[in-house]
């Protein structure tokens, strides 16, 4: 069967968040807070352990008062911050008044970088004439992320799962953006980086290809081949 639309996960696949310590360092000079290197990389390395940073590395361990949170966070806004903000947290950072904006700063778009085949990517498929969706599990907007990078004109629809109330890899969250596509599955790839959340959309027929969750620097091309499947039943 020919591909004739693609779906895209947003964190790892098009976009990646900023370094943990950015994230740090830019909540703290909007505080006035001054510390030295050595102490901004410890407290760092403390919240990158806890996984603190939407988008960045996953927690080392969910502690128990968490777990039902962190398990649904994706299902809703509400969810979504106190999953995360309760993670920052358990690191313990010194400056309990940052929990909040250290959370509210990682959905700005400044704190995402889009791959750097991202956009010429998403262009080739629209000159091409196929339909593109971002499928993401995600407590928050993220269409302005697009807009300020400028790929929002490139971008079909949205099918974000906090608006849902499900989370990939539930196939109705796959269904949903098959449908605003207007796609059948089995015309659909599904473009992602992780393998249980994404390869969820195998289960309604979809195609799924698969990227490494890198830095965008040590991830120049990952996307390209996408264009190959277009097209094809492959």
């Amino acid at each position: 069967m020919t591909i004739t639309g693609v779906l895209f996960d947003f964190s790892g696949t098009l976009f990646r968040v900023e370094p943990t310590g950015s994230w740090l360092r830019t909540v703290l000079d909007r505080a006035g807070i001054r510390v030295a290197e050595e102490e901004l990389l410890h407290w760092a390395g403390r919240l990158e352990r806890a996984g603190a940073l939407p988008g960045g590395a996953s927690p080392e361990a969910v502690p128990d008062h968490l777990a039902a949170a962190w398990a649904e966070r994706d299902n809703s806004a509400g969810t979504h911050r106190a999953a995360y903000s309760g993670l920052a947290r358990e690191a313990g950072i010194p400056w309990p008044e940052l929990y909040e904006p250290l959370y509210d700063r990682h959905m700005e778009p400044a704190a995402w970088s889009p791959y750097p085949d991202a956009a010429e990517v998403l262009k080739t498929l629209r000159d091409r004439g196929v339909r593109t969706a971002v499928v993401s599990n995600i407590g928050w907007d993220l269409r302005p992320v697009f807009r300020e990078h400028g790929l929002d004109a490139l971008v079909d629809a949205y099918v974000l799962s906090y608006e849902h109330g499900v989370q990939k890899p539930d196939a109705r969250l796959f269904r949903a953006a098959c449908e605003a596509i207007g796609a059948a599955p089995r015309e659909v790839l599904m473009v992602g980086d992780d393998r249980r959340a994404d390869g969820g959309a195998a289960e309604l027929g979809c195609a799924v290809h698969l990227v490494d969750h890198l830095p965008v620097e040590r991830r120049p091309a990952a996307l390209r081949p996408v264009l190959d499947r277009v097209g094809t039943g492959r």
